[in-house]
């Protein structure tokens, strides 16, 4: 299914646009051929959970807020750097985000699972143009370019943690005006996030999906954002539950450490229940009813918006 069927499919309440990242295919796909593919994952009537993958060209869907305050929020699902779970990590959240007249865009990027010659990198180059398109075209989407911030989930919680605090990296090289634009988000809100690479505390499948294959001390150090925290780290706001093992709550709670340790603003809520992947959709015991009006208070208290 093709980025303009996705479109098509997303919710009618709101306008919508699609928005390519990068002026031309981005290079070095082993597959090459690859189309995108879209599958419902819910069985439950009345609730729609789809995700994505097979990206060759990223793109940003834009979801304006009705009443706009100036601020936006870049939105990264997540998916096991497989897939994109663009509603419950995306259209969902992007519709409350949108009520308190935050303007959302929800990143299709491209999955290192997918095979790219540089696995690693396609993802946090996807995430940092985002943020750059976003404010090269701040004027036609009513924005602020500087209060542009990052809420990624999962996987997409790493392409969030590493622009939190790598977003002067040279992760592919600039292409055109848009690029003279920081990459560095005003807050970042990484949920449940697959962050470290280090096999003591990461997903058991970050490495592989990245490096393929158990990582060496030199990846460790370049690519767990909690190793990568400087003062130049943007404020951040951590979610995490406590009872899931495949992505341990020691990403968060090193995160949230590196960024103490660096004098950065951080808030972090650590749940006793919830599991993995909980987003916005109404999973009984999970604390998605909780995070989100939580996190709207750390954004007004960080002056996102008023």
């Amino acid at each position: 299914m093709a980025a303009t069927e996705v479109r098509a499919q997303a919710r009618a309440a709101a306008p919508q646009d699609i928005i390519e990242l990068w002026p031309d295919a981005p290079e070095g796909a082993l597959h090459p051929g690859m189309t995108e593919v879209i599958e419902q994952t819910s069985t439950s009537p009345g609730y729609s959970s789809r995700r994505t993958n097979g990206i060759s060209r990223p793109y940003m869907i834009s979801l304006p807020a009705a009443q706009p305050n100036g601020s936006a929020m870049l939105i990264i699902p997540g998916g096991s750097f497989q897939w994109n779970y663009f509603e419950h990590e995306g259209y969902k959240v992007a519709d409350i985000l949108n009520r308190a007249g935050i303007s959302c865009f929800v990143l299709i990027y491209r999955l290192a699972q997918d095979g790219w010659k540089e696995p690693a990198k396609v993802g946090p180059a996807d995430a940092q143009r985002a943020m750059r398109v976003i404010r090269a075209q701040a004027t036609r989407f009513h924005l602020d370019p500087a209060r542009v911030g990052v809420l990624g989930f999962s996987a997409g919680g790493f392409l969030t943690t590493t622009l939190a605090t790598r977003h002067s990296a040279a992760f592919y090289s600039p292409v055109d005006a848009a690029d003279q634009f920081s990459a560095r988000p005003f807050l970042a809100a990484p949920i449940y996030p697959v962050q470290s690479v280090d096999p003591t505390y990461a997903y058991g499948g970050v490495a592989p999906s990245l490096f393929g294959g158990p990582p060496t001390p030199a990846q460790i150090r370049e690519w767990s954002p909690d190793l990568n925290v400087t003062s130049a780290a943007a404020p951040t706001f951590l979610v995490h539950a406590e009872d899931y093992d495949a992505v341990p709550v020691a990403n968060s709670v090193r995160l949230r450490d590196a960024m103490v340790a660096a004098k950065i603003t951080v808030e972090t809520h650590l749940f006793a229940h919830g599991g993995h992947g909980f987003g916005v959709g109404g999973q009984p015991g999970s604390p998605d009813g909780l995070w989100l009006p939580l996190f709207l208070n750390f954004a007004r208290q960080e002056k996102l918006f008023a």
